[in-house]
């Protein structure tokens, strides 16, 4: 008798990947919903309609999610998809959304596409990673085999330093086995494989008001200090060494003819290690507590802080697989540093394997050019599924 072969069933990978493949309609769908919600970080209404939406998403495909509720900024999200294989770590997929656009941007400049690009506020920082994420996480609940849990991730306030959130996602992170943060592919079409860290300060210095042709003398003017304090700020930046301080916003004074008794401004600090942190924080200490004009006295606040993104050699294992799951595409992809910040360095800090910028291509983020190149979105959602699929095959 003649056996006739019966072919093997695709592999749950291959099964994901192709399903995928036909989803660019439904994923630019979901895309222009959530890019025509004004979600700027303190629009708590509108971050959270944006997040009422992929919940509606996970729900129409059977995911189950939990919310973390948060009386300022909008609620954290998270979507579980069970794992095939014996490992009990989930995979993290990541992204924020919101933006930093004003309410009524939506209305100045809706979703469109024009020439294989898609604009719109956040449309690529970075709702675009969020779509390909939650795909993902459809195709493997659809198809199973993931070989790991895999838990989405939808924050709320990175465009302001994570101030709610940071705490749920190094607690995330901790107990995870890798992070795909979906922040926009670099224009090259690269991903990110390590990012400056930051942190974002403001400084208020009080003076003595006077008049300032009756009285001159009797004052201390906080806008003089502040002028001594600001050369000294900006002599730390040091380019080669990847270290910048910037005073980007300042304010002060009564009136034109008063002394100044109250002068702020706001420091941005960026750095590529944490002993580089520390040695400028230490000369900006310095700087706040010297006494430049005889009567003023300074004080600094930290507002917010983003910790660097630095390639480990468990990173370094996850961009191979990463590499290797889109070589399976035909795309090739390299790693690039970004002097930019993002909730990645949140998640390598606590020890956990991360890759950024894995969300589709894109460019000219927080500005009215913002785009997405189109046909990068099934490529990109595929390379994560992909390499989903490598970490199972590492063990």
């Amino acid at each position: 008798m003649k056996v006739i072969p019966v072919s093997a069933a695709p592999a749950p990978a291959d099964q994901v990947s192709d399903w995928l493949a036909e989803q660019q309609p439904a994923m630019l769908a979901l895309l222009e919903e959530v890019v025509n919600i004004d979600s700027g970080s303190y629009d708590k209404a509108g971050v959270d309609a944006v997040g009422e939406r992929f919940k509606r998403f996970f729900a129409e495909h059977g995911i189950a999610t939990t919310t973390i509720p948060d009386e300022t900024y909008g609620e954290a999200i998270k979507a579980h998809v069970a794992g095939s294989g014996g490992a009990n770590k989930p995979i993290l997929l990541m992204g924020h959304r919101d933006t930093v656009f004003p309410r009524g941007e939506v209305a100045r400049r809706p979703f469109r596409i024009e020439n294989g690009r898609a604009y719109g506020p956040g449309v690529c920082d970075m709702k675009a990673g969020l779509v390909i994420n939650a795909f993902v996480l459809a195709a493997y609940h659809k198809f199973g085999g993931a070989p790991a849990p895999l838990l989405g991730l939808i924050t709320s306030d990175e465009e302001i330093g994570s101030p709610a959130c940071r705490p749920i996602i190094e607690e995330t992170a901790r107990e995870a086995r890798a992070v795909f943060n979906s922040e926009p592919g670099r224009p090259s079409g690269n991903i990110v494989t390590g990012r400056k860290g930051g942190v974002f300060m403001q400084m208020n210095i009080h003076g003595k008001a006077a008049h300032s042709g009756g009285n001159f003398a009797q004052g201390a003017s906080a806008i003089g200090a502040l002028a001594h304090k600001i050369i000294a700020l900006h002599a730390i930046t040091d380019i080669e060494a990847g270290i910048t301080v910037n005073v980007g916003l300042i304010r002060g004074g009564q009136s034109v003819n008063t002394v100044a008794p109250l002068a702020e401004c706001e420091i941005d600090l960026r750095y590529i290690t944490p002993d580089q942190r520390e040695a400028a924080m230490a000369r900006i200490a310095q700087i706040v507590a010297a006494e430049d004009v005889a009567g003023t006295r300074a004080e600094l606040m930290i507002k917010g802080e983003f910790h660097p993104l630095v390639q480990d050699d468990g990173s370094k294992e996850l961009f191979g697989i990463y590499r290797k799951a889109m070589a399976e595409n035909g795309v090739a992809i390299e790693g690039e540093f970004a002097g930019g910040c993002a909730d990645s360095g949140f998640t390598a800090s606590v020890g956990c394997p991360t890759l950024c910028a894995t969300g589709p291509v894109g460019g000219k983020a927080h500005s009215p050019e913002e785009y997405m190149e189109v046909e990068t979105m099934v490529p990109r959602a595929q390379g994560i599924a992909r390499a989903i699929a490598g970490l199972g095959a590492r063990g």
